[in-house]
């Protein structure tokens, strides 16, 4: 009694063993009908089984032909030297360079094909401030003096100035579209040629705490910096905290000479901060946070003062455990920073 035959697709191929029953029930003079239901292949599969047999004497798989390789092993190498060597570079323009070397047609597609086999692949670059050579010699000396720190890091309160606009585009902003709509006015972001429209915020945080929010209008200068920001929110701020040590950028409105005479004179104490090392403050990632709530957010705000409500809101509700796993982080930037020689860390 036959089995019940399995069903296999045309392009199904038979194993070994299946393509010598194949070839033995044909011998003793069944037809291709019956050896294909007794075996599973169909009816062609047999035939073309059997026709192999008879041709060639054996049952082994042809060896599929592939099209040759376009590049050589020693092409692959100067391809991704290449890619190495200019970050930068276009597949197109590696094509064109190959292609003049080898006097053989190489497409952009073979060379980003050979790149990602070499483990390369196309990435929107990280965006940083240059750094000179004396950049990341202070960077890495100020790391070198506070490696030890672990617990002194809660005494710090971070500050720093941030803007958000009414616009939120911060480059992962997609849109959905067909081909040939790229230029339909839904599917294109505006930008501003000026100063985008937006607010100016400016805040601390520490590590059980943070400071009251302050919106500035205009342009921050280091008298305003005083008025605004340092006399009614940060003198009050610091009252109950007789161990804090106050953090700051360079920016000129901060490192003026009547600021520096404010804080001597209210003995305020300063941490001393390398220029060009904005991510090695934790306060960037909490305003990253902010940024994020707002963009989560559906509609955007039409003026400045919604967009001024909601940065409170997002602020609001980060919270607190947020903050000090920031903290936390800060012998781990130092020691990326340490480990890079003062250069770009991942933080």
């Amino acid at each position: 009694m036959l089995g019940e035959r399995k069903q296999l697709s045309s392009f199904d191929q038979a194993s070994e063993f299946d393509r010598g029953r194949i070839v033995a029930y044909r011998e003793c003079g069944l037809s291709f009908r019956v050896a294909g239901s007794r075996v599973g292949p169909n009816q062609t599969t047999v035939m073309r089984i059997c026709d192999c047999w008879m041709q060639e004497g054996t049952t082994d798989r042809r060896v599929r032909s592939h099209p040759p390789r376009c590049t050589t092993s020693r092409d692959d190498w100067n391809i991704v030297r290449m890619a190495v060597t200019d970050r930068s570079v276009t597949s197109r323009t590696v094509a064109q360079h190959i292609q003049s070397v080898t006097h053989h047609p190489v497409s952009a597609r073979n060379i980003r094909r050979r790149l990602q086999q070499s483990g390369l692949s196309a990435r929107r670059p990280l965006l940083r401030l240059p750094l000179t050579q004396n950049h990341r010699r202070l960077r890495r000396q100020w790391c070198d003096e506070r490696r030890m720190w672990t617990a002194e890091w809660n005494e710090i309160v971070f500050t720093y100035e941030s803007r958000f606009c009414l616009q939120h585009h911060d480059g992962r902003i997609q849109v959905w579209r067909h081909r040939g709509e790229r230029m339909l006015n839904s599917c294109v972001t505006h930008r501003h040629t000026g100063l985008a429209p937006g607010i100016m915020v400016w805040s601390g945080i520490r590590y059980h705490s943070r400071t009251p929010l302050v919106r500035i209008a205009g342009t921050l200068n280091s008298q305003r910096y005083i008025s605004e920001v340092l006399e009614p929110v940060v003198l009050p701020y610091l009252q109950g905290l007789p161990t804090a040590i106050f953090q700051q950028d360079n920016a000129r409105p901060h490192v003026a000479r009547i600021v520096q005479g404010f804080f001597v004179n209210r003995q305020i104490e300063l941490l001393p901060w390398r220029a060009r090392s904005p991510y090695l403050s934790p306060i960037e990632n909490m305003w990253s946070m902010i940024a994020e709530r707002l963009t989560q957010i559906t509609s955007q705000a039409a003026t400045p003062d919604p967009l001024w409500q909601r940065v409170e809101a997002a602020l609001s509700a980060v919270p607190q455990e947020h903050i000090q796993s920031l903290f936390e982080s800060m012998p781990r930037r130092v020691a990326a920073m340490i480990s890079n020689n003062g250069g770009y860390s991942g933080y």
